[in-house]
């Protein structure tokens, strides 16, 4: 898309050179898909070149994993086979980098331009990295004007469909993802209404090692919604308390997929990634069928070829 009304290209990571007709570029694979006129009544007329910034896309610590807002989704998806080679950490929770990686239904050319924080910006309700990063209860850091920094959980960090916390000139600069949640038992689940289409629905489950069960809905709803239970719940109370979190006007509403289609599909979804975390690790669970193989009933311990033949499906 030619973006006719841009005067400027300025390389900045300082919110303070912000101003009206300003936006923020990372990949661009929105900007430059959407034009310069879908962000609002005004159109765009500079761009806020985040290419030169420099921020290392992964940084491992013993706290867990940071991602800069720039980190490509290539990037991330070759993490899980990096750390598996070195050896250096035991987290299942990266087991859900790569589906969510795949949810995106993209070419390698989007892969290699497309952003971590691009994606939580746009603040699209099927947005995978909005579902890994809300998923493992990621910490979102934000800059501003003045040196201003705040953090904020990712699953607050997405309001709506297309909305977010962010201020005018505020600059998400990276998503820190805690030790204990990538620790945890993790379950994923995904469908959508056509082969390869846009998700329609996406939970992920995790039971950390003190056996609390955290689920989080994304895709189905216009803003994540998580649930917290101290322990597995059984089949009513898990269904009880998605009912009470999930308002019917919660639920997207889009060609993707119907509001009572998408309330259907996440009690569905749910049932199944509670009965697959209560049952020992390893063991097959029922799983719904999505793009990848629905007679695969069980995630690999590692990936180290991108074979969406080995993946689970949803």
């Amino acid at each position: 898309m030619d973006m006719n009304t841009i005067e400027a290209v300025v390389r900045t990571t300082d919110p303070a050179d912000w101003r009206e007709g300003d936006a923020w570029l990372a990949g661009g694979t929105v900007l430059f898909s959407y034009g310069s006129t879908a962000f609002g009544p005004e159109p765009l007329r500079r761009l806020l070149d985040l290419g030169s910034a420099g921020w290392q896309a992964v940084t491992e610590t013993a706290n867990g994993i940071e991602l800069a807002a720039t980190c490509t989704v290539a990037e991330l998806y070759a993490l899980p086979e990096k750390l598996a080679e070195e050896g250096t950490r035991d987290w299942p929770g990266l087991d859900l980098v790569r589906p969510c990686c795949d949810s995106f239904v993209a070419s390698f050319k989007v892969w290699n331009m497309s952003t971590v924080g691009g994606n939580l910006c746009t603040s699209l309700p099927a947005g995978p990295m909005i579902s890994l990063c809300a998923g493992l209860d990621g910490t979102a850091t934000v800059l501003g004007p003045g040196g201003s920094r705040r953090e904020l959980p990712v699953a607050d960090f997405i309001t709506g469909d297309g909305q977010n916390v962010l201020a005018p000139a505020e600059l998400l600069r990276s998503v820190s993802l805690p030790a204990s949640a990538l620790s945890s038992r993790v379950a994923f689940r995904r469908l959508s209404l056509s082969n390869l289409g846009r998700s329609g629905v996406l939970l992920i489950g995790r039971l950390d090692g003190g056996g609390r069960f955290t689920l989080t809905v994304t895709a189905a709803t216009k803003r994540p919604v998580q649930l917290r239970f101290g322990s597995l719940p059984d089949a009513p109370e898990l269904a009880e308390e998605l009912e009470a979190a999930i308002p019917e006007g919660l639920y997207h509403d889009d060609i993707h997929g119907l509001p009572a289609w998408r309330r259907d599909m996440t009690h569905r979804l749910a049932e199944e990634i509670r009965a697959e975390l209560g049952m020992p690790a390893g063991a097959p669970a029922a799983v719904s069928g999505d793009f990848w193989p629905p007679q695969m009933t069980q995630q690999p311990a590692r990936q180290t070829q991108p074979t969406r033949q080995t993946k689970r499906g949803a």
